[in-house]
């Protein structure tokens, strides 16, 4: 991991009412780390996820992206960091050659970059026999690696990837964790939120959200180590439910 800070929480919190979904969790993520935000559902992953890339505003703390600041630079992040969403992140209706092309003008790229970027990425992908096809009728795993491909598109400094493997079968997930390392070994930051315990172990460190706070925060190592737990869904069985553990 590099020296340096890609991305600063502190006491970030986000309330809706009288409810606290993300509630003043603080970590650091450093420069071409793969960092792992675990949890159950409902646990405050994606709501965190959302203040991080400039599209929810927090009830208190601070965080900075990038180098800027999610409160008042939102814009900014938005431009400097990729990002995947589970539930949506590429058009079904359009081709997947015209989803690249799509996203690259809205990445700001050149029409010269869009073009060199996509002859490239379908070569790399193997998708170039299915640049004509509708995107809502390829296969899930294809769906999942063409977006995380797309929101690489612009070379940004971060990626974010909101349960980029749900649904999707093990030799797709392992093969989607591949080009994470890619990314990672060329020096994008990324932060993957998960709810798969056994993909902690392919971050260089995990934070395990329970209820909103973070539960646990090191390498799978060391966190294993600490819970003196073989796996690391027995490290989350005791922090969800310590009571159970105790008995």
């Amino acid at each position: 991991m590099s020296a340096g800070v890609a991305i600063h929480a502190r006491d970030l919190t986000r309330r809706f009412g009288a409810f606290t979904a993300v509630d003043a969790i603080t970590f650091d993520v450093g420069e071409g780390e793969v960092f792992g935000f675990l949890g159950a559902n409902g646990a405050g992953k994606t709501t965190a996820i959302r203040m991080l890339t400039g599209l929810l505003s927090p009830t208190s703390g601070e965080a900075t992206v990038a180098g800027l600041d999610v409160f008042r630079q939102a814009d900014g992040v938005k431009r400097r960091i990729g990002y995947m969403s589970q539930r949506f992140s590429l058009y079904e209706d359009l081709t997947v050659a015209e989803n690249i092309r799509l996203y690259g003008g809205i990445y700001g790229l050149s029409d010269r970059q869009i073009r060199e970027r996509a002859d490239d990425l379908l070569q790399r992908l193997g998708f170039a026999h299915a640049a004509g096809e509708r995107v809502g009728r390829i296969p899930l795993g294809w769906k999942q690696k063409l977006a995380f491909s797309v929101a690489m598109l612009h070379q940004p400094r971060i990626v974010f990837l909101d349960e980029p493997t749900g649904g999707v079968d093990p030799i797709t997930r392992r093969q989607f964790w591949e080009m994470i390392y890619e990314a990672a070994a060329g020096g994008t930051t990324v932060f993957v939120t998960t709810h798969y315990m056994d993909e902690a172990e392919y971050c260089d460190r995990v934070s395990i959200m329970v209820a909103g706070r973070i539960g646990a925060l090191g390498t799978p190592t060391e966190l294993k180590q600490r819970f003196g737990a073989a796996t690391m869904d027995e490290v989350f069985v005791r922090l969800a439910r310590p009571t159970e553990d105790a008995a």
